[in-house]
């Protein structure tokens, strides 16, 4: 993994591919979230390469053509690391490390890292080192050269171990250690969620950096850390919030991201559990992103992953105030309207006005449109309070509000 002191200064270059399933425009899109990955990390990417083929490689990724092109900028420039936009396969690492004789990143790696970097709590660190020895663990060829074998003698007699087979048991143990060390935690992240009773449950998801933790700390009046990189949030933070005469409790959740490492997402099974078991899901979406439509996509897929995609949902399109379209002058009749050119009014318009999703426009930012937002939160929330609890009780719930 990369130390985050070492890579302050750390130069890279991104790698990626255009494919069938992966064109131009998508290549683009990926590259420019590896680019802030990279930047999140604490690297300086310095320049992209892309090739277009039919499928990567299976022994190096790329062609041997491009792979000398990449090897010639490293080598010109001084470059020390390359960051592949897909996972490797552990011969693919082992041959691309051979070949460009520098540090090999993928995604998955990068990810990692960032988690790494940003884990605050013992639950989250945890979860961080699980997936990154589950990550590591057949990859360990390239890393655990220095010893051929391991000599016989006084008491060490037998076929002997090679130095490999050696760390892979370490890591093995280390993975058995830490998944007895979740299993505790996830006891005790069961009994806290048992705990707060049958309070009604809202669950802050969406994709990283669309700032569920701004919203949060509005709506709650807290001081969860919120920052424009990804990933600012790994630890669960819980709140109780009151909007008008109901109280209820709020979850900022980690965010999701697309080619989300597998690992990633099993270890963090007990942050996951709390999407799980909420009650109703705030969508939150960074509308001035470019791609927004995508982002909602992969979430509602790690949503149906989690089985997770039937809950009650309220869709609220953030970071109103950054939204930028392209114009068309009034007599211009040539230019095709698309995406691009819509306003937000435009926007309400699409299946965003569709009456089975709940949708809001706001900017947790400026506080702008809060009220319309606390308005449908608290309708949305009323109506599963109204469920659960007897009449008397939301009457006392009332009653209690009115007192303070």
């Amino acid at each position: 993994m990369i130390d985050a002191k070492e890579a302050i200064s750390e130069k890279a270059v991104l790698i990626g591919i255009i494919t069938q399933q992966q064109n131009e425009a998508k290549s683009d899109e990926y590259l420019d979230e590896l680019q802030f990955l990279t930047e999140t990390a604490g690297g300086v990417p310095v320049k992209r390469f892309v090739q277009k083929m039919d499928k990567p490689n299976p022994k190096t990724f790329l062609g041997a053509g491009k792979l000398d092109e990449v090897k010639s900028f490293i080598e010109a420039k001084g470059i020390g690391t390359a960051i592949f936009d897909d996972e490797l396969s552990p011969a693919q690492l082992r041959n691309i490390e051979k070949i460009l004789d520098c540090k090999i990143l993928d995604r998955t790696n990068l990810i990692l890292d960032i988690f790494a970097q940003r884990a605050q709590t013992s639950s989250a660190k945890t979860q961080v080192e699980l997936a990154q020895s589950e990550y590591l663990l057949p990859r360990l060829t390239r890393l655990w050269t220095h010893l051929d074998k391991q000599k016989g003698g006084i008491g060490m007699r037998g076929p002997g171990e090679t130095e490999i087979e050696t760390d892979r048991r370490i890591i093995r143990d280390k993975i058995a250690v830490l998944k007895k060390r979740l299993k505790t935690i996830d006891k005790q992240m069961a009994v806290q969620r048992k705990n707060r009773g049958k309070m009604v449950r809202v669950a802050l998801v969406g994709y990283t950096n669309v700032g569920k933790s701004t919203l949060m700390n509005v709506i709650s009046k807290s001081d969860v850390f919120a920052e424009n990189k990804l990933f600012a949030t790994l630890d669960t933070t819980v709140r109780k919030v009151v909007i008008k005469n109901i109280p209820f409790l709020m979850t900022d959740t980690v965010g999701f991201i697309r080619k989300l490492p597998t690992q990633l997402v099993e270890s963090f099974k007990s942050t996951l559990d709390e999407v799980r078991e909420a009650d109703l899901l705030l969508h939150v979406v960074d509308i001035s992103h470019p791609n927004f439509e995508d982002h909602i996509s992969s979430v509602n897929s790690i949503l149906d992953d989690i089985k997770c995609a039937d809950k009650p949902t309220l869709m609220v399109f953030n970071k109103i105030d950054a939204y930028e379209h392209e114009t068309i002058a009034e007599d211009d009749l040539e230019t095709e309207r698309t995406k691009e050119h819509y306003t937000l009014e435009d926007w309400q318009k699409t299946w965003m006005n569709d009456k089975d999703v709940e949708s809001i426009f706001i900017s947790a930012l400026n506080k702008e449109n809060l009220n319309d937002f606390k308005d449908k939160t608290y309708e949305e929330v009323k109506k599963i309070h109204i469920q659960r609890f007897p009449y008397n009780d939301f009457l006392y719930y009332e009653y209690k509000e009115e007192e303070q």
